[in-house]
């Protein structure tokens, strides 16, 4: 899709964990507890919440993103050989309140200048969601963040990228979503929305049935490639 096309697009929709969201700062902000270990957990830990999300959605068994990230931080601590309830409390309260990204605050105060809508599509719960915004200072920059609490199953499920068309009241090709997940961007794809990929990691692109519109490294590429300015 050529630049022009995104140009065209009403609203724009950002993933939050990865994308807004620094996942990993949590376990960085506990390198005094967890050593040289830090890295490894905060990869664990990721890698078990997403499966674990797909896994409930296809078993039917949904249950908010907050158990299944406590759920998925015991896994990963066990499988590190952790076993401190304070410091897993201590983990949990940090992912309340992740980093931002500094790209971030640069992407959304663009859009907010150029008066196009901003908007959250997250697996994330709204405490979780709502804490986070908060923390980050970006609550004056989004118009809505949606939940897919709302719905009760995860993404990339066709049912979540529904919800932001529904809330929104804007059709899916006129909306540019915005993931650093490539699996994420490409259920986005595949529901007809101009997806973006925030390739921070320079990974290879999925072997999925739907990919990105377009693919940049940093949110602050992002207004230039919608046509509003370089942020």
């Amino acid at each position: 899709m050529a630049r022009l096309e995104l140009e065209a697009v009403d609203a724009c929709v950002f993933d939050a964990y990865g994308t807004l969201f620094d996942v990993g700062s949590a376990a960085r902000r506990c390198a005094d507890a967890l050593g040289d270990r830090a890295e490894a957990l905060a990869a664990q830990w990721r890698t078990a919440q997403l499966q674990y999300t797909w896994l409930r959605s296809l078993m039917g068994r949904y249950a908010d993103f907050w158990q299944v990230t406590a759920d998925a931080l015991d896994f990963a601590m066990d499988n590190l050989g952790f076993a401190d309830d304070a410091l897993k409390r201590r983990l949990m309260e940090l992912y309340l309140v992740l980093s931002a990204y500094p790209d971030a605050t640069i992407a959304l105060s663009a859009l907010r200048r150029a008066r196009r809508t901003a908007a959250i599509l997250s697996n994330g719960s709204p405490k979780m969601l709502a804490a986070a915004v908060q923390s980050a200072s970006l609550a004056a920059l989004l118009d809505v963040v949606l939940s897919v609490e709302e719905i009760g199953v995860y993404k990339p499920h066709p049912r979540v990228y529904q919800l932001a068309v529904d809330r929104l009241r804007v059709d899916a090709a006129r909306i540019c979503f915005v993931s650093s997940n490539g699996w994420d961007v490409a259920g986005a794809s595949a529901f007809g929305m101009n997806a973006v990929w925030v390739n921070r990691a320079r990974a290879k692109r999925e072997r999925l049935p739907a990919g990105p519109v377009a693919e940049i490294e940093r949110l602050d590429e992002l207004p230039a490639l919608l046509g509003i300015g370089d942020g």
